[in-house]
């Protein structure tokens, strides 16, 4: 188990190789060991000096068998000896040894991730998303199967599992188990739809957010289980008109969308059990802060109220957004003795 990493990086033939070297090694000092009166150290030394070639004097006088015996020895073990080392060669300039390595490195990466983000594609709109979650500190991998694009992935350091993210196999490497949120950004509805089906047949407590291009597809990739179905046509669309009708409203929602703004930071939280806020109300919850801002409440059954009134109470499984600063937002989800 504990060689499965290193049979990973190294290719079949210099796995093969290595192992011939070891057993011709292996068998030279176990021969010395058997027809001589030498160490376990001496018969290591005579093996290692023979198949090297090196030609120091012998560290004990052998008799007929043992001189046949390294005859064989020299003529088996250094054309292994050869053969090995000029794989070696060969892989490492090509490259493949020092790519397994990085690859086998960017895997256990992977595998401590949790509460992460899943990208599954590289295209343009992936690539944006990439960008806007590196720069939010946002810890996620890229799944994506064009070598091309992986490759270009990799190019920005981002964390790569090189596969269709339609397949279970490649969602597992991804550690989807522990996934926070998967972003299906193919450029095709179909494979949105197979990428958002898989995913929680596997997570269902995953939040799948996916790309629709064509609005007749947004309802089946909300029935094959996605969570937030976006357009990029008709959000582009709407972001055009707003741009052009209210050039202020639309700067200030760029503005806001950035996440921070100086010592303000726009975040979101539920009210649960642990951070006391069900029951209480937005002006006994502002209150407790110096700061903040409480833009918006989506209550369990999916309805969103925008500038809620301050008499407006909390429940169980409401998402709170507000925009405040960080000691503010600590304030805010800390237990409830801290609001008592």
């Amino acid at each position: 188990m504990q060689l499965n990493w290193l049979a990973e990086v190294m290719p079949r033939r210099l796995q093969l190789a290595l192992g011939v070297f070891l057993a011709v090694t292996l068998s030279g000092t176990a021969g010395y060991l058997l027809l001589t009166d030498m160490s376990y150290v001496d018969a290591v030394y005579q093996t290692v000096t023979t198949l090297s070639t090196v030609g120091f004097r012998e560290v004990t006088p052998f008799d007929t068998k043992t001189k046949i015996f390294t005859i064989v020895l020299i003529l088996v073990g250094v054309g292994t000896v050869l053969y090995t080392l000029t794989l070696l060669i060969e892989q490492t300039l090509s490259g493949d040894i020092r790519s397994g390595f990085y690859l086998r490195r960017m895997h256990m990466q992977i595998e401590r991730l949790e509460n992460h983000y899943i990208l599954c594609g590289f295209g343009r709109v992936g690539q944006e998303i990439a960008r806007e979650l590196r720069e939010r500190g946002a810890p996620f991998v890229v799944i994506e199967q064009t070598p091309e694009q992986a490759e270009r992935a990799r190019a920005f350091g981002y964390l790569v599992i090189e596969g269709d993210a339609s397949d279970e196999r490649a969602l597992n490497r991804a550690n989807i188990a522990r996934a926070r949120c998967l972003l299906a950004a193919s450029d095709s509805d179909a494979g949105n739809t197979y990428i958002t089906l898989t995913a929680k047949s596997v997570n269902r407590s995953c939040y799948v957010v996916a790309r629709v291009a064509y609005p007749q597809n947004e309802e089946k990739l909300r029935l094959a289980g996605a969570d937030r179905v976006l357009s990029l046509y008709s959000m582009g669309g709407r972001r055009m008109v707003l741009a052009a009708l209210q050039p202020l409203a639309a700067e200030f929602m760029d503005t806001l969308a950035r996440g921070r703004h100086g010592e303000l930071v726009l975040a979101e939280f539920e009210a649960t059990g642990l951070n006391g806020l069900p029951g209480q109300s937005i002006a006994s919850l502002l209150g407790a802060t110096r700061n903040a801002s409480l833009l918006g409440i989506r209550r369990r059954d999916g309805e969103l109220t925008i500038g809620p009134q301050p008499e407006t109470v909390l429940a169980e499984g409401d998402i709170i957004i507000v925009l405040a600063e960080e000691g503010d937002i600590a304030a805010l989800t800390a237990p409830a003795t801290r609001h008592g």
